[in-house]
């Protein structure tokens, strides 16, 4: 294992005292229903830190971080504001945007996406497309639903993944992950009345997860429903 210099002892020991300050603070509440969003460029930022989680395993016996995971859940309400900010940069025309924005919130209906950035003890081991990984990935909810990836993709990161995922690195692995809406018996993969659903990541040296708290009943019922064809006008 890799032990902590005393500057990453440091900052472990900060981000634990953070952890227990989040937890005892509670997380920021999320919806899932769609519909037309009334966003501008400069909403993206705040967008993106809703929709985004950070969790760390640390084994306090060492003090050695295991493992690192930021994961932004690409949502109907993440897509609707990216897409704002994106075509803003691009000077994309009102019809580029348009179809744009159709796409990727049809997109969104059809299966959950995430973007993930990690890092661990080893660069190797830390790859999740390897078969030798120390890591699985797994979509699950309160009611015990597990589902592993449909797809999973390691990115080269460029320069939209470092403009719109800042938490991006060189030193950290970036996957795209996808995940079905229906497993094979039909049922959804994350329950209509889930009070939350996350990513856990689990290996032989521990295992960690990051958790997306969802708001009322109604609005829950209404975005986990079947997918409708998307209008966004």
């Amino acid at each position: 294992m890799r032990p902590l210099t005393s500057r990453a002892l440091v900052a472990a020991l900060v981000s634990l005292a953070l952890a227990g300050a989040a937890s005892a603070c509670g997380t920021t509440k999320v919806s899932l229903t769609t519909g037309p969003r009334e966003y501008v460029p400069t909403d993206y930022a705040q967008v993106l830190e809703r929709w985004t989680r950070t969790e760390q395993l640390i084994t306090l016996s060492e003090l050695d971080d295991l493992l690192t995971v930021t994961a932004t859940y690409e949502s109907w309400d993440f897509r609707w504001a990216y897409v704002v900010r994106y075509a803003q940069d691009y000077r994309l025309t009102v019809q580029q945007r348009r179809e744009l924005l159709e796409r990727t919130l049809a997109e969104s209906q059809t299966s959950f996406h995430f973007y993930v950035a990690l890092y661990g003890t080893k660069w190797r081991w830390d790859d999740l497309t390897r078969p030798n990984s120390s890591w699985i990935v797994r979509l699950i909810d309160d009611l015990g639903n597990e589902t592993a990836p449909a797809k999973l993709e390691l990115v080269k990161p460029g320069p939209l993944e470092f403009r719109y995922f800042p938490y991006t690195s060189p030193h950290r692995h970036c996957f795209r992950i996808e995940f079905p809406r229906l497993s094979g018996d039909g049922k959804p993969t994350i329950a209509p009345t889930a009070k939350w659903f996350g990513l856990r990541f689990a290996g032989a040296q521990g295992n960690e997860e990051l958790r997306w708290e969802l708001e009322t009943e109604a609005a829950k019922t209404a975005a986990l429903a079947v997918p409708k064809n998307v209008d966004v006008e």
